[in-house]
């Protein structure tokens, strides 16, 4: 399917051009702004070829192609006539989305997100010199000089860079916001880090009675001040006559804010952030590596909620206090172990398709980009992203028992080895993420995933096998009615927390949400296959249906435990009849979903196989008429 196929494939999916307001891209994904995501048809999308993997979040649907594709996809959308906009745009429209809480932390990252590659290449002048230092080589005093100007800059103007990009998000000007920042950190004012250092420099009393230092290094502080400054100077503006506002209204703003900054924002802000620095510095010194652990085990929660960009503010910090940051380490743990689980699926899949997205994603993941990987593969499947968390908090624990901190932010894995060269940590880097990544590979391939077409797979194989060699050919089927093998409340197949199923891809059918733990016969039948693990039974009925019955979702990987098969292959059973127990308290200890699917499996041969039960079903309840 070429991208041109693809494109309309997803305008259709996404409900035609009528329910689309814009669409955009970034480095990986096509953004869309839909009028109503119920017209959305999410299974198709996810399931067509060079789609990695979709989500809505932040008031978009977004649509993973991965680097490069996406841009191609993008240009074949917008000549098809989706309408565009600009990621500022969109941005503004889903800046009005999800509640205070998640738009103040997208707030954050659009702060420091533009931040970051100076904090990034910091860590890596900073990497390099303590390489050149660690290899004995002894630097010229006018180098030294140099690679100070390299590594200290960055942190010296930090609250520079924190009110210039707060003023730009907030709609001020930027320039204005720089300026101020900058007058945080004039060198007229005392050192903050050599009145810290308790040296001879000293707080200076304004008005005998106000301590004030420069901000140097401070985050929080400067984050408030690019926030009261910004809405301070739009309200300005609104008053100004405009022949005038090229004059008074950066005067103002910088007078006004000036000395809020410096007299109250400044001081009270720079003790809250201080607190703050503490309680983090705090957590990630429990005993036992139990900071690191907790740390890595959620990160990757907090990026599928969308606010992990919390984050970026508190590594800012530690490596504006101590140019060290502890959570790079952490982080990088839980994005190995997300990876691995990718990597673990795709070497265990038999699915063309799923094998062709796994691995790039899982190197995505690896390069520091995530989401392919968690909504593309792991979340899909549920067990894999869940297993990886595990792997993560161990990953994260180690971590934090080595002592890891990298010299910067905002690389991790693959890249994130640059943070760790000059700093004499990269042998134990290197061993937290091999263990990382085998943890998160191993558990996710004897526990987290199992190929589910294998079992439509074996069971029509068995059908085969049985007509070659028994010359049991089956008869020219029939209309008839099944009759529900479960009792409980009927599920909507498409509602089924598990896309193998909900797809109808094995075929159309029902689910039930049990309420008692036997399964029943739904017609008068051959056993075709009993799973030895008791999870799942395949019937062909007297009148020619090929029924299966899988109880619960991944239930396979608890290798019979709770349940007792009651038939054998090849025996006969009459509607009704007991074909297995299982217990549904097992399966939720497990942290398994115990829903039964009941799926006609040969739907192509019928004209209709339509569910015909709803609500709660008993025993004999007819569920499911299939008709030729």
């Amino acid at each position: 399917m070429n991208n041109q196929e693809i494109a309309k494939k997803v305008i259709d999916a996404l409900g035609g051009r009528e329910n689309v307001s814009s669409v955009a891209h970034c480095a990986t994904r096509l953004r869309v702004m839909v009028k109503d995501e119920g017209k959305i048809n999410k299974e198709v999308i996810e399931n067509l070829d060079k789609v990695q993997g979709a989500f809505f979040n932040s008031g978009q649907y977004q649509i993973i192609f991965g680097t490069g594709t996406v841009n191609k996809m993008y240009d074949e959308v917008v000549a098809l006539g989706l309408p565009t906009s600009s990621k500022d745009d969109m941005k503004a429209e889903a800046a009005k989305q999800g509640n205070w809480f998640q738009r103040a932390i997208r707030t954050f990252g659009d702060v420091f997100v533009p931040i970051i590659p100076v904090i990034v290449a910091t860590g890596l002048f900073m990497g390099v010199r303590g390489l050149l230092t660690a290899l004995g080589m002894t630097l010229p005093a006018d180098v030294t000089t140099y690679t100070q100007i390299l590594t200290d800059t960055a942190f010296i103007i930090l609250p520079g860079l924190v009110v210039w990009s707060t003023f730009r998000v907030f709609g001020g000007n930027p320039a204005v916001g720089i300026v101020l920042g900058m007058m945080l950190v004039s060198d007229s004012l005392p050192n903050a880090w050599a009145v810290a250092s308790g040296g001879e420099v000293t707080a200076m009393n304004f008005f005998g009675f106000i301590p004030v230092v420069g901000l140097q290094g401070s985050v929080l502080p400067a984050f408030i001040i690019g926030v009261v400054g910004a809405k301070f100077e739009k309200a300005v503006r609104k008053v100004v006559p405009d022949v005038i506002d090229l004059l008074v209204t950066p005067f103002v703003t910088l007078l006004v804010m000036s000395i809020l900054g410096l007299f109250v924002i400044g001081p009270v802000f720079h003790v809250v952030e201080n607190y703050i620095l503490i309680a983090t510095k705090a957590i990630l010194s429990l005993p036992f590596g139990l900071g690191g652990f907790l740390i890595g085990g959620v990160h990757q929660l907090i990026v599928v909620s969308g606010v992990h960009h919390i984050f970026n503010l508190l590594e800012v910090q530690l490596l504006a206090a101590d140019h060290a940051n502890p959570f790079n380490a952490i982080i990088t743990a839980a994005m190995t172990a997300q990876g691995a689980a990718t990597v673990a699926v795709g070497v265990k899949t038999k699915n063309p398709k799923l094998k062709t997205l796994a691995f790039p994603a899982a190197l995505s993941a690896f390069l520091g980009i995530t989401e392919p990987a968690i909504f593309g593969v792991n979340l899909r499947f549920r067990k894999p992203f869940f297993l990886s968390l595990i792997a993560g908090a161990i990953g994260g624990g180690l971590a934090s028992i080595l002592g890891l901190a990298g010299t910067g932010n905002g690389i991790t894995v693959i890249p994130g080895t640059m943070l760790y060269i000059g700093n004499g940590q990269l042998a134990q880097y290197l061993l937290m993420v091999a263990v990382s990544f085998v943890l998160g590979f191993a558990l996710t391939y004897m526990f987290g995933y199992e190929d589910e077409k294998e079992v439509a797979t074996e069971v029509e194989t068995e059908r085969l096998v049985q007509e070659e060699t028994t010359g049991n050919i089956p008869a020219t089927l029939q209309n008839e009615t099944l009759v529900t093998p479960i009792v409980g409340d009927v599920v909507a197949l498409a509602d089924v927390n598990d896309p193998v199923f909900s797809s109808g891809a094995m075929g159309q059918g029902i689910a039930v949400k049990p309420s008692q733990g036997v399964v029943y016969a739904p017609a008068d039948a051959e056993v075709s296959i009993a799973f030895p693990t008791g999870h799942a039974f395949g019937l062909k009925t007297t009148d020619g249906a090929e029924v299966l019955i899988h109880v619960g979702i991944d239930t396979v990987s608890m290798n019979g435990e709770g349940f007792e098969a009651k038939v054998a292959q090849g025996d006969k059973v009459k509607a009704g009849d007991v074909l297995g127990t299982f217990d549904s308290n097992k399966i939720a200890a497990a942290g398994l979903d115990d829903t039964t699917m009941v799926i006609v499996t040969n739907t192509a041969d019928y004209a209709s196989v339509a569910p015909v039960a709803t609500g709660s079903v008993a025993k004999g309840d007819a569920v499911i008429e299939v008709k030729i």
